[in-house]
């Protein structure tokens, strides 16, 4: 079978090709390539002859060096492709020139304008805990007061996590600064906080850290000290509502949107689909004045020169720099290698090395200038690219884009999750089987690039969907009840 567009090679400088589709041994796939053994979708085939030790790369960059010699045709993936990644590293700032970044078409959604300027994207009451002792409380709470007060705000959800006690110095610290923050997000028209009043995150100490917040739009009190805590707690959230339900969304510019980009589960076509649109609306964010953030630090290694390139100053590029190389000192300090990455469900999917996987999730944040680095539990304050240090767990990432100020989440994936986060997050699938297969977890279909559809094209259909999203449309994980959060345990447990 000769049919050269069942593969593509990303940048002409790319030594393999991606595999569009299943292709047999024999297949032709190249000009004088041919499949010299089954190779799957999504993942690589060689398109010249690669010495053992030899750098190979996909997207124009070094995607790990050949473990033996790799003849034309031959599949490429752990077998015979290692990572070339190990610690920290050096580097210097070379700053690459400012790209012009496409405006987006629609210049403006429906949100809710808050008293510090910031614009949400829902409106909805939010049940917080300082400890993971009064999580199921405020589960009780936020379920009752949804079936009383429902249609009057755009929903009452308890955000719970086990922790808030036990815990020590900059680990409870970060507990605690992760709490404050969700509480000031512009979603939550009002948040009640509920302690239980022996914790180590002591409710009195989280609102002394937290000047920035609303006091008209938050209750707090421990269960300890109420007489019917459950009773207590839909009193407050009453109140809330009743201040809550008199917002309107407005139109505003889209200057006004943060929205955080995430990827879970990749497969070989998300740097080829999914990312790439994805940095197609961080693009048309930022040339709007918007800001775009990224996180999941360690899903950068190998591909951090990129972001580097583009730091608006010595400055910012020291601070991508510092953020990295803490990461990875994070790793080493724990007996582990810095390229403990891809996951199995990646390495099924095509994708074979850290570098690899990196290099297809930055496309994630575009071409726009890093103008800012956000430090975990902080909140961003800058426009443009903002990086946020978080680990590359969903659940955990996702919570941190939130704190950070995210209104809407941007999640591609190859191959699927049900789970949601407390910013709407749309899925988006890098295949079409996915999309197909998984109708109620998927939003946004990017496999249809694989079959012919632009970039630009598909791009402008998911700006639509953004906008529609920002503007109150709910997504499928909105639908389904999907709303979790998840903090980052790092410190010792008493």
């Amino acid at each position: 079978m000769n049919d050269p567009a069942a593969t593509l090679m990303i940048d002409p400088r790319d030594d393999v090709a991606v595999a569009l589709r299943a292709v047999a041994a024999g297949d032709a796939v190249a000009d004088g390539v041919t499949a010299q053994a089954d190779i799957p979708a999504g993942h690589k085939i060689a398109l010249r002859a690669i010495a053992a030790g030899e750098d190979v790369r996909k997207y124009g960059w070094p995607i790990g060096h050949a473990t033996r010699a790799i003849a034309p045709g031959a599949h490429v993936h752990s077998h015979n492709l290692a990572t070339s990644l190990s610690g920290v590293e050096t580097y210097a700032y070379d700053p690459a020139p400012a790209e012009a970044l496409p405006a987006p078409a629609a210049t403006t959604f429906q949100g809710y304008r808050r008293a510090d300027g910031r614009v949400g994207t829902r409106n909805e009451i939010w049940v917080l805990c300082t400890v993971g002792c009064v999580a199921r409380t405020a589960q009780k709470i936020a379920a009752e007061a949804q079936r009383r007060f429902a249609g009057r705000v755009d929903g009452v959800h308890a955000l719970t996590h086990p922790f808030g006690c036990s815990q020590l110095g900059g680990d409870l610290d970060a507990t605690r600064t992760m709490i404050a923050a969700l509480a000031a997000h512009p979603n939550a028209g009002g948040v009640l906080i509920l302690g239980l009043g022996c914790e180590s995150n002591q409710l009195q100490a989280l609102l002394d850290a937290a000047p920035h917040l609303d006091r008209a739009r938050l209750r707090a009190f421990t269960a300890q000290a109420a007489g019917d805590e459950i009773e207590e707690g839909l009193a407050a959230v009453a109140e809330l509502v009743a201040i809550a339900e008199h917002d309107r969304r407005e139109p505003c510019p889209v200057a006004d949107l943060v929205v955080g980009v995430k990827c879970g589960g990749s497969d070989g076509f998300s740097g080829l689909t999914a990312n790439p649109v994805v940095g197609r609306i961080a693009d048309k964010v930022c040339a709007a004045d918007g800001t775009a953030m990224l996180t999941e630090i360690p899903e950068i290694f190998g591909a951090e020169r990129l972001l580097m390139a583009r730091a608006t100053d010595q400055a910012v590029f020291d601070e991508v720099a510092a953020v990295v190389n803490d990461f990875k000192r994070y790793f080493l300090d724990h007996g582990e290698p810095v390229s403990e990455n891809p996951s199995p469900g990646n390495i099924e999917g095509g994708i074979t090395t850290l570098e690899e996987k990196s290099l297809g999730a930055v496309q994630k944040a575009g071409r726009g200038p890093v103008t800012e680095v956000v430090r975990y539990g902080g909140r961003a304050h800058k426009r443009g690219v903002v990086l946020l240090e978080a680990p590359g767990n969903d659940a955990v990432s996702s919570t941190a884009l939130t704190a950070a100020g995210a209104t809407v989440i941007l999640f591609t994936t190859g191959r699927g999750t049900p789970l949601g986060f407390p910013a709407p997050t749309l899925k988006i699938a890098t295949n079409s089987g996915l999309a197909q297969r998984k109708p109620r977890w998927i939003d946004f279909d990017a496999g249809r690039i694989v079959s012919g559809e632009s970039l630009d094209a598909a791009a402008e259909r998911l700006m639509d969907l953004v906008l529609a999203t920002a503007s109150g449309q709910v997504t499928r994980a909105e639908e389904n009840g999907e709303r979790e959060i998840a903090l980052w345990k790092r410190g010792v447990t008493l």
